[in-house]
């Protein structure tokens, strides 16, 4: 088969390497560069933490698997060192309740003390109000660059090439088989096209046939962006998650660490990108060196706004249109996902295998449906959420 892969972030690295893996000639189209989408700008947390309704809880925990079979031992790039999350006393109750959900759904989680905490992050401080920490050992974090360069390198030691840069503008479904049209009007026909554009999949999903309504990624303040910055390193020592109410805390090797305070992400705005050194940064810095000791003389080296790919209704989009050459991967949690993703998609496209953990997340669901009639989706204010 020829397969044409659209977009190099993390989902269409994973989905060009399980492709080839399968025996299928791919070409990927990207229009910039790798990772210039959401997989540069991402917290990038694996977890299953606050992942409703049920179905997408078991395929974000399948998520988690595939992280840890495709790792292997002696890998770079996913680190299952898990999360601690506490909340303040007015949030008490809502953390509670979310892990004696995730404890019925026998999701790895329980209660530590402060000084338990202290043990698995020797420089965390912890409030004097807080006595209860929720404690997620299944949980990790990812490096994007490397796990998009594992991905993409496996992709090319199994035959598949890159178009760079080349955008692709239309993708239609031409006899059963997929059209791709560039922007320099040249065009070209493959057994089937997937699409892995992330926040840019509407209009090209559009074009083949098929509705993949999407939430603004360039609204500022709503669900879809937020506020990312990155530090210069620290002599910190922090190898897991942090998610509190002030911030969130991850590591990003050599020293530096990625961090997100929720609140501040009403003022994300990706045509007003904030400086590093500016209030917003200040703030971030500020509430760093409450959190963690060794962090006293922390700086922003940059601070990004980051633009979700969501489908309109908050939940993942994988599967065909229904000329059947067109395949679809709109998802926001791309990370966690990701790996999984391109597999499934891979055997459903080569084997004509439908996988049973994507029934309820077909784009079929979108057909007929206004894209008015979605509600604006609820943005990430409180640890957990995002």
């Amino acid at each position: 088969m020829r397969i044409a892969v659209v977009g190099l972030g993390v989902i269409g690295a994973a989905a060009a390497r399980s492709l080839a893996l399968a025996g299928a000639e791919v070409t990927v189209f990207e229009r910039t560069a790798p990772a210039a989408g959401t997989t540069g700008t991402t917290f990038a947390w694996i977890n299953s933490h606050q992942k409703n309704p049920l179905p997408y809880h078991e395929l974000n925990v399948a998520g988690i698997a595939e992280h840890e079979a495709l790792q292997g031992p002696g890998g770079q790039w996913f680190f299952r060192g898990g999360n601690l999350e506490w909340a303040h006393p007015s949030g008490q109750a809502h953390l509670a309740a979310a892990l004696a959900e995730l404890r019925r759904r026998d999701y790895p989680a329980e209660w530590i003390t402060p000084a338990q905490a202290r043990r698995l992050v020797p420089d965390l401080r912890v409030p004097d109000e807080v006595s209860d920490i929720a404690w997620y050992p299944l949980e990790g974090h990812v490096l994007p660059a490397a796990l998009l360069g594992r991905l993409w390198g496996e992709a090319r030691d199994h035959g598949a090439v890159l178009r760079c840069p080349e955008e692709v503008v239309a993708v239609t479904d031409e006899g059963g088989r997929a059209r791709l049209t560039s922007a320099s009007g040249e065009s070209e026909c493959h057994d089937v096209a997937v699409l892995a554009a992330g926040r840019w999949s509407e209009g090209l999903a559009g074009e083949s046939g098929f509705a993949l309504p999407m939430a603004d990624p360039q609204a500022a303040g709503s669900a879809t962006v937020g506020l990312l910055g990155y530090t210069a390193p620290l002599a910190t020592r922090l190898g897991r998650v942090l998610t509190t109410p002030e911030l969130n805390v991850r590591p990003e090797g050599g020293g530096r660490l990625v961090v997100q305070g929720l609140d501040l992400d009403a003022d994300a705005d990706p045509a007003a990108p904030p400086p590093p050194d500016g209030a917003h940064a200040r703030e971030l810095v500020a509430r760093l060196r409450v959190l963690l000791a060794g962090a006293e003389g922390a700086r922003l080296e940059s601070l990004r706004v980051g633009q979700r790919a969501m489908p309109a209704d908050g939940r993942t989009a994988a599967g065909f249109n229904d000329g059947g050459s067109v395949y679809a991967i709109a998802t926001h949690s791309g990370i966690t996902l990701g790996p999984l993703l391109g597999r499934l998609a891979a055997e459903e496209i080569v084997r004509g295998r439908e996988s049973p953990l994507l029934t309820e997340f077909r784009p079929g669901r979108f057909a007929g449906v206004d894209k008015g009639a979605f509600a604006p989706l609820a943005p990430a204010r409180f640890a957990g959420q995002q």
